[in-house]
Parts: C-alpha cells; sequence; structure tokens
C-alpha cells in the first residue's frame, strides 16, 4: 500500500474563478493520487519518478468560490490523509470570493528546521509551528490567505546534528559525497532529507496542508554566497563536489518549490513540468534542465507572478539570475529586469497593492547600503588592483550582496517603483517585501520635490521565521540607522567615488528580532501591517526553549495608508 512521505501542501489557489487549487505531495512508491473534497471539488494525477522519488502535483478542480471545504487525499483509492493513527484534524481548501475584496499576505523568510516535538529549542519557538498551533485552536484566529516565503527554506550548507549523523551514514552506504563537506549536502537525495526533516514536522506539516504558499530561494537553499561573483563561481566550479551540489539543488528546487508556485495554465505550457511527466523515470529530463540553468541563467526563469483580487504579487529571483561580470553586474539579467518591468506596469488601474517578493532587502540601513556601494566600486576598480582584490575578499566574509551591490539594479528598481507609483491610476501601496537579514524593519523612501510618487512605498522586511542573530550583529543592525554611521557611510562611498541616489529612505519602524512573521491585510486601497513575535513556552533553560505553551505576541500593528502610519511598538 502507498504511503505519503510529505505533504500534502497547499500550493496554488485560482483568485480569479475561485475554482481550482494545487495540492504537492510525495509518495513512498508510484501511484495514483486523488484529492477528494467535501461536498465536491476534486483532482487526480499520477506520480512522477524523479531519483527514486514519487511526486504528483494534483489540480484539483470543482470548488466553490468563497468556501473552505474539508479534503483528503487518496493514494491507489485508500485515504492517506488525514491519517487515522495519530489522528488529526481536517485540512481544508480555501477559496477566496469572486470577486476578492480582500488578500491577507504573511511573509518572512530564513528558516531552520525545528526540533521534534518534546526537545529543547536553542533559538526560540518556529513561528510557523507556533501560528500552526493557534490555527489548529481556532482556524479563525489570523489565518493568512497566503504565506510568502522568501528563501531559505532549507539550509544545505547549516545542517542539523542529526542531519549530519543521516548524511554520513547515507555516504558510507553509497559510497559518495568523499569530498564534499561533512557537515552540508552533496546531491538531490541529501536534499531530499533536508525537506523530510523539514517539511516532516508535524505543526508546519498541518500548517502547510491548509494555508497556499508562495516560495523562492536564497542563497542557504543552495550554499551561503550563491552567485555572490564571478570569481566565487569559477572558484566553485573547480571543486570537485560542487557541480553535483549546485544539479541537486536546483532540481530539488524545482521539484519541492518551483512548480508549486506556477498556476495550472503555466504547468500545461512548462515544457519540462510535461516531459517529466511524459518519462518513465524523469531525472534525466530535469537534470538536464538543471545543468543548462546553471550553465546559462538567463534561459531560465525562475520569477512569477500571482494575483490574489486586485492584489499583485511579483516574485523575483535575486540568486539564479545575476550578470556577474565586474563591469556590467546587475541582480537580474537584462530579460528579467525587463520582465518586471512588464508586469509591474500590466493592467493599469487594475491593481490596489503591488507587491514585490525580493529576498534580499531593497532598501538597507543607509550605513550599510552605502558601504555595499562602496564595496562594489572598489570590485569595478575604482581604486586600481590591490583595493580591487581586497573587494573581493571582504565581498565574500562580509556578505556584500544586496541589491546596494548591484548600483545600476539599485536604481532601476528604483526608478521602476516610483514610475508605478505616479501613474495616474497608481496603486495605493508598492511594498517591497524581503528577508535575509535576521531582522524586521520598516523603511519609507522619499523622492526630490515633485518626484514623489502617488502611491505609498514600504520596504518591510521579516527575517527570520526560525533562526538566530548574534548580539554583535544586533548591535550591528541598531548602529547602521543612526546618523554617525550614516556620516560614515557617505565617508565611504566618497572614497570609493559612488554618487548618492536620487532617493532617500529612513526606517519608521524597527529593528526588531526574534522569530518572527509579518501580515499585511489588503482591503481595497487600505493596507495594514502586523508583526508577530514566538514567544517561549513553558520550559526555558540554558538549552533553549520548549516548543510547549509558544504563543504568538503582537509586536507592531499600523495602518500603510491614510493618517495611521504609525502604531504601537514602531521605533
Amino acid at each position: 500500500m502507498a504511503g505519503l512521505r510529505l505533504g500534502p501542501l497547499v500550493r496554488y489557489v485560482d483568485w480569479e474563478t475561485g475554482t481550482s487549487a494545487t495540492v504537492w505531495v510525495e509518495t513512498d512508491r508510484a501511484c495514483t493520487v486523488r484529492v477528494r473534497c467535501a461536498g465536491g471539488g476534486a483532482g487526480t494525477a499520477r506520480t512522477f519518478l524523479v531519483a527514486g522519488h514519487h511526486y504528483a502535483l494534483v489540480v484539483v478542480t470543482g470548488l466553490t468560490p468563497g468556501s473552505a471545504v474539508e479534503y483528503e487525499v487518496h493514494l491507489d483509492g485508500e485515504r492517506a490523509w488525514p491519517p487515522a493513527d495519530p489522528p488529526r484534524p481536517p485540512s481544508t481548501l480555501h477559496t477566496p470570493p469572486v470577486p476578492a475584496t480582500e488578500a491577507v499576505v504573511a511573509f518572512g523568510s530564513c528558516r531552520w528546521a525545528a526540533p521534534a516535538e518534546g526537545g529543547s529549542d536553542p533559538v526560540g519557538p518556529d513561528v510557523l509551528d507556533t501560528l500552526s498551533a493557534r490555527l489548529a485552536a481556532d482556524p479563525a484566529d489570523g489565518r493568512p490567505d497566503v504565506l510568502v516565503l522568501l528563501g531559505d527554506q532549507v539550509y544545505a550548507d547549516e545542517t542539523s546534528a542529526g542531519t549530519r549523523a543521516w548524511i554520513a551514514e547515507h555516504r558510507r552506504k553509497a559510497g559518495t559525497g568523499a569530498d564534499a563537506p561533512p557537515d552540508q549536502v552533496a546531491d538531490y537525495e541529501e536534499y531530499t532529507h533536508l525537506y523530510d526533516e523539514s517539511w516532516g514536522d508535524p505543526e508546519l506539516r498541518r500548517l502547510l496542508a491548509t494555508v497556499p504558499t508562495c516560495m523562492i530561494f536564497d542563497d542557504h537553499d543552495v550554499i551561503d554566497d550563491w552567485n555572490t561573483s564571478a570569481a566565487w563561481v569559477a572558484d566553485m566550479r573547480a571543486t570537485p563536489w560542487w557541480h553535483e551540489r549546485i544539479i541537486g539543488g536546483l532540481m530539488s528546487y524545482w521539484v519541492y518549490q518551483h512548480i508549486g508556485n506556477l498556476s495550472p495554465a503555466e504547468l500545461a505550457a512548462d515544457e519540462v513540468y510535461a516531459a517529466v511527466l511524459a518519462a518513465e523515470d524523469g531525472t534525466e529530463v530535469l537534470r538536464a534542465f538543471a545543468e543548462r540553468a546553471e550553465a546559462d541563467p538567463a534561459s531560465v526563469r525562475w520569477s512569477y507572478r500571482r494575483d490574489f483580487g486586485r492584489t499583485r504579487l511579483l516574485m523575483v529571483d535575486t540568486r539564479a539570475a545575476r550578470v556577474l561580470e565586474e563591469q556590467h553586474r546587475a541582480m537580474l539579467d537584462a530579460e528579467e529586469a525587463d520582465w518586471l518591468r512588464e508586469q509591474a506596469f500590466d493592467d493599469p488601474g487594475g491593481v490596489d497593492h503591488l507587491l514585490v517578493g525580493t529576498s534580499l532587502p531593497w532598501l538597507l540601513p543607509p550605513m550599510v547600503h552605502f558601504a555595499e556601494g562602496w564595496h562594489a566600486a572598489l570590485c569595478r576598480g575604482e581604486r586600481g588592483p590591490r583595493w580591487a582584490g581586497f573587494g573581493e575578499w571582504l565581498r565574500r566574509r562580509a556578505d556584500l550582496e544586496h541589491w546596494a551591490a548591484f548600483t545600476a539594479s539599485f536604481h532601476r528598481l528604483t526608478d521602476t517603483v516610483a514610475e508605478v507609483g505616479r501613474q495616474d491610476a497608481a496603486p495605493a501601496t508598492v511594498c517591497v517585501l524581503s528577508g535575509d537579514v535576521h531582522h524586521a524593519y520598516v523603511a519609507e523612501p522619499a523622492w526630490p520635490a515633485g518626484r514623489q510618487p502617488r502611491s505609498r512605498v514600504f520596504q518591510l522586511t521579516c527575517s527570520p521565521l526560525h533562526n538566530s542573530v548574534p548580539l554583535v550583529m544586533r548591535m550591528g543592525f541598531r548602529f547602521g540607522w543612526s546618523r554617525f554611521a550614516k556620516a560614515l557611510g557617505h565617508l565611504l562611498a566618497r572614497h570609493g567615488r559612488v554618487a548618492r541616489p536620487a532617493v532617500r529612505w529612513e526606517r519608521t519602524g524597527g529593528p526588531w528580532f526574534g522569530n518572527q512573521l509579518m501580515t499585511l491585510t489588503l482591503r481595497g486601497r487600505t493596507a495594514r501591517l502586523r508583526l508577530e513575535r514566538a514567544a517561549g513556552g513553558a520550559g526555558r533553560s540554558r538549552r533553549g526553549t520548549d516548543r510547549a505553551g509558544a504563543r504568538l505576541v503582537r509586536v507592531m500593528e499600523r495602518g500603510l495608508t491614510g493618517d495611521d502610519r504609525r502604531g504601537p511598538g514602531d521605533g
């Protein structure tokens, strides 16, 4: 009898008609997967095979707009979800009313896998596990319409003790990975274990079985500093274990994250997806795709668009789409940058809120921004070859690779945001959603007189979901927003001959630290932002926090439109 290995995960929900959704599963053998909803609605798919693992993405149709229905997953006719032992509460598919007047979007990034239930957690309770427990107690208590995961869904280069032990045993049996680091994954099979560890967490599994998700990778999904520079790529490609690492990373991302981001229409038009489904074993088809994506990043688009009623999300790949030639560095290649502009300007007047999801923040603390611009100038050779060599050394050790380190791309994104906001039928808000930096803050830009957009524009940064930040980094982030730090940044920019950007910005909330989640409630042309932090459970000790009894504490809530733009907890 077939069984579920992972899932179900609710991925895409159709906001145009409210009648369909997709559900992703991994099974332990080949089978036919059927999702059956109470009171109508169903979908069936045959599993596809990749590297000995079986998966299905089921398109469920016949749903009723504006409804919440319980569903079951059947494998070869036998119910596999929810399981009878141990019993689990029902999972539900929620569809929006048509037309939708409200969208609730929760977002964050950077999640280490949570320890086993009953174990002590050295970095505090996982915010997604805590949200799951709250929704289990009261499904209406702050349930988002979609969960936007902005990178580092798994950590391929920072593994747990349990995963390191599993890797050692796996390599001993398989006779592989002799040259690979013992504390990092090396190939597709080892990536599957990361997803087992993370998505097999019972609380997270319950959450993902009910709340739809949009995902994009960041560096730790592959390795820290992924694609930070052309020199870095050359060094990694000369490393014996790297090729299997990057190919396994791209293949597993496609299976576990990317295909679920796509609509049924996009899936039907996707040649790689069709070829994998048609093959008896899709491994070589997917491997060839990953080889192409690694050799020619511009040939593959990982970015995508999702519309939630009159709210548009543009999820942007800021890792694989980079141009790394030092004199022409860009966060996005030319075609990707054009795609972003086209999607942002599509359907003028049809969007009340534009969200740009980018794992790396657009607006950083000013000192950090100017330091990254200075550093990029050094690497370009503005101060000669000796400074350029120092710049490459520093880049790899200080993670100086945000939008500010790609000067032309920073200006292009800034121009796009401003131009969208200056349209006659501009959105009420343009919000850049980011993670990566292991703290949360709100920043607002200001343009020169006469150039200020009609839209309210925000950088909303929220991280981590479940991770830590050392005290020295907390102090550094706080310092980075100070006037003295900004003055230091200006001195660095002057040394690097870096022009100041036309836009200026100020922090209007934060910084906040801890395992946290931001939620936007977008109703008509109004927007409200909430930040919640996972507070410790009953059992605190020197070793960490017991998961039991953890709760979400509201840190801040504020309106982003009208006069209610600051709220309790704003710093």
